[in-house]
């Protein structure tokens, strides 16, 4: 079956409708029905409609196959140039323009409405009218509403949202799910491997917004060898077969790989494909629209591109507050179980997803906007009980403890003149020999087990003064409390860690700035009681409370506390002194940063949902350190297990005075003193570090 005979039912269902609201919103264009200052906002969303369409015809219609570069260039910009920083104060997608314009009752609800109705850009791209069907359906039933003499009171309005999500829901959710499960849906990997690579036009084929980040990247790729990139490939699609292989999970059952990576890196991206297929599997790529229904923090999941202007999303991320109730939650989870079942078949063989992660881009310290939709206190509530049914129900259908994942990550040509130095660095740090990491972070752990607590300290600026609580091990030969992370499922190689028990682990956390999930992060502190975050607090705003609303949104996911999930040693001094030396540590990721010093995790363990499938060391000896006493509840009652995030914040090494360990009998050992490594035979770990 084809990707268009897929689409075939879905098109089929919409082709009266199609034409017929395109036409209406034509007529918007012109009539003068709806006073101002309604009026304009109604046209320019029904130009913006009216342009997808023209596209959506161009590309399926095979007219985009003459544009020149140039010329895809100059319809991208124009997609998006609404939004773009220099122009965002003057649009209605701005909820603080939206509503000074339109009002406080409808303001930052129509801003709501025409950021889902941007989001469709991408449909128009893969051919999909069903999606702008429905929505220029939507905007032409509450133009109807503001025709009539009297404007329509907020609820009516907000009624015609709330009804149009409960409807169509089912139809988001069966997308979703099918696009995990069904390798012919994808759009995307019909790029990968079909396009002429040398004409970077096909960048524009997906509908994102496009920068010289990606043009930069493509372009540098193709520079490269055919051996290069094949060595880049390997490493990623190796990375992914061994977590299966180490963790006893039988690959040869899957069909179904998840490719995740940033427009750019198709080049890449070809050759891992052909390496999936050797395994067996074919590549799916998950496009879940950024509707407000969807969470729109949560990005597509799968294909990403510089975002044309993050204040723009920071704005949207609570729109799904105009509508939500505790009905339509859970009309979503009947939705997204009803999707699961109709492809249950399928869904057993998804194996998980394989990330290419970039990092590079400037810091984003976001601006509070009053105009935009916060969510309630009931709301985040619900939220949070949304997130762990729906881990549930996927666990039910893609079962965690066999499934797995690979990381890695590259840097943009954002990251600065030396990109392609960085570049080359990046691929060495990725390459590191793990047999060498791996016996030096042996003999660590070595020191770490049979430890009652680790005993961490900050210096100079750092003010952290934490214990962690290890767990005990009954069976000191067989048995270990800490992993030894290699290079497979998280490259680069470079940590032992493990799930600490939470009673006696207390203390202070402290970062004097740091970039987690894209945010900045000044003056960091939480403090811990029983392994449970008591307190929290940063310097981002001028005042406390903004910045307590801050952590709670960004850290805490709208939980009143979380656990510590994970404590960890990093021990990838090569990329610390890469970070210092080129002097981008604020732009590492945190896949790379977590390995440049000791990190603590809030939220779930790195072995949530699997915590049963026993994992070993490559000694041969058990982690039995797979959870904590939150985690624990999923034997009674699962929605108390679980908090669905985990968040990495990591001590730099110059922040970092000493790591001790604590044995029961009083007894201590360091493992690092004075910001290096003291532990005999990982003298080579502080080369690095005094470089």
């Amino acid at each position: 079956m084809s990707y268009q005979e897929v689409l075939k039912p879905y098109r089929e269902e919409v082709a009266e409708r199609y034409p017929l609201v395109m036409e209406r919103l034509e007529q918007i264009e012109t009539e003068e029905t709806v006073a101002e200052p309604y009026r304009d906002y109604f046209r320019k969303v029904a130009q913006f409609l009216q342009m997808l369409k023209k596209e959506e015809e161009v590309l399926t219609g095979g007219g985009a196959d003459k544009r020149t570069f140039e010329e895809w260039q100059k319809v991208n910009h124009g997609l998006y140039e609404e939004i773009l920083p220099e122009n965002y104060g003057k649009s209605y997608a701005n909820p603080a323009f939206a509503e000074e314009v339109l009002g406080d009752t409808f303001g930052k609800m129509f801003s709501a409405l025409y950021a889902d109705i941007r989001s469709l850009i991408p449909c128009a791209y893969q051919g999909r009218i069903y999606e702008i069907t429905i929505f220029c359906e939507l905007l032409v039933e509450i133009y109807n509403c503001f025709e009539a003499e009297e404007i329509p009171e907020e609820k009516e309005i907000q009624q015609i949202i709330y009804w149009f999500y409960h409807d169509y829901g089912e139809l988001f959710m069966e997308i979703n799910v099918l696009s995990m499960t069904c390798s012919e849906l994808d759009y995307v990997t019909q790029i990968i491997m079909n396009s002429d690579l040398e004409d970077l036009s096909y960048l524009y084929r997906y509908g994102s917004y496009i920068t010289e980040n990606e043009i930069k990247t493509a372009r540098f790729l193709n520079s490269l060898s055919g051996e290069q990139i094949q060595a880049m490939a390997d490493t990623y699609t190796e990375g992914y077969r061994i977590g299966f292989e180490v963790t006893g999970k039988d690959l040869s059952k899957k069909k179904y790989v998840d490719l995740r990576y940033n427009i750019g890196f198709e080049r890449m991206m070809r050759a891992a494909v052909s390496n999936f297929a050797k395994m067996g599997l074919k590549p799916v790529v998950p496009r879940i629209e950024n509707f407000s229904y969807n969470g729109r923090d949560n990005g597509t999941m799968a294909v990403e591109s510089t975002q044309p202007n993050r204040q723009y999303l920071y704005d949207h991320k609570a729109d799904r507050a105009m509508y939500l109730d505790k009905a339509l939650v859970e009309r979503r989870l009947e939705s997204l179980k009803t999707a699961y079942e109709n492809r249950k078949e399928d869904a057993v063989l998804y194996a998980g997803p394989a990330v290419v992660e970039v990092f590079g881009e400037a810091g984003f310290e976001p601006k509070g906007n009053p105009s935009a939709y916060q969510y309630s206190e009931k709301q985040q509530k619900l939220n949070v009980y949304a997130a762990n049914m729906e881990s549930q129900i996927t666990n039910e259908h893609i079962h965690g403890e066999e499934r797995s994942f690979t990381i890695i990550a590259y840097p943009i040509p954002e990251i600065g003149p030396k990109f392609e130095e960085i570049f080359e660095k990046t691929v060495e740090i990725n390459t590191l020999d793990y047999k060498l990491y791996q016996n030096m972070q042996q003999k660590i752990i070595d020191v770490l087990d049979g430890a009652e607590y680790v005993h961490i300290t900050g210096k100079g600026a750092n003010k952290t003064d934490l214990t962690v609580a290890i767990h005990p091990l009954q069976n000191p030969e067989k048995e270990s409390a800490f992993e030894n992370c290699v290079a497979d499922v998280n490259i680069p190689v470079g940590e032992v860690f493990t799930s600490p028990v939470l009673k006696g682990t207390n203390g202070h956390l402290h970062v004097t700035e740091v970039f987690l999930n894209g945010l900045k992060y000044l003056d960091l502190a939480l403090d811990f009681k029983d392994g449970m975050i008591a307190s929290y607090t940063c310097k981002n705003f001028d005042t406390e409370e903004e910045n307590q609303a801050f952590l709670k949104e960004n850290l805490l996911m709208h939980h009143e506390t979380l656990p510590m999930g994970e404590f960890a040693i990093g021990t990838n001094t090569t990329a610390y002194k890469m970070g210092i030396e080129y002097e981008i540590q604020d732009k590492l990721p945190i896949l790379i940063a977590e390995k440049t010093g000791p990190h603590f995790a809030v939220g779930d363990t790195c072995y949530s949902w699997a915590e049963d499938t026993a994992v070993f060391n490559p000694d041969g000896k058990e982690i039995i350190a797979r959870e904590n006493e939150i985690s624990a509840k999923r034997k009674e009652d699962v929605e108390k297990a679980y908090f669905n995030c985990h968040t990495d914040i990591t001590i730099p090494y110059d922040e970092l005075n000493n790591i001790t360990v604590i044995y029961k009998d009083g007894t201590t050992a360091d493992v690092i003193c004075d910001g290096k490594f003291v532990v005999a035979g990982t003298e080579e770990l502080n080369k690095p570090l005094n470089e």
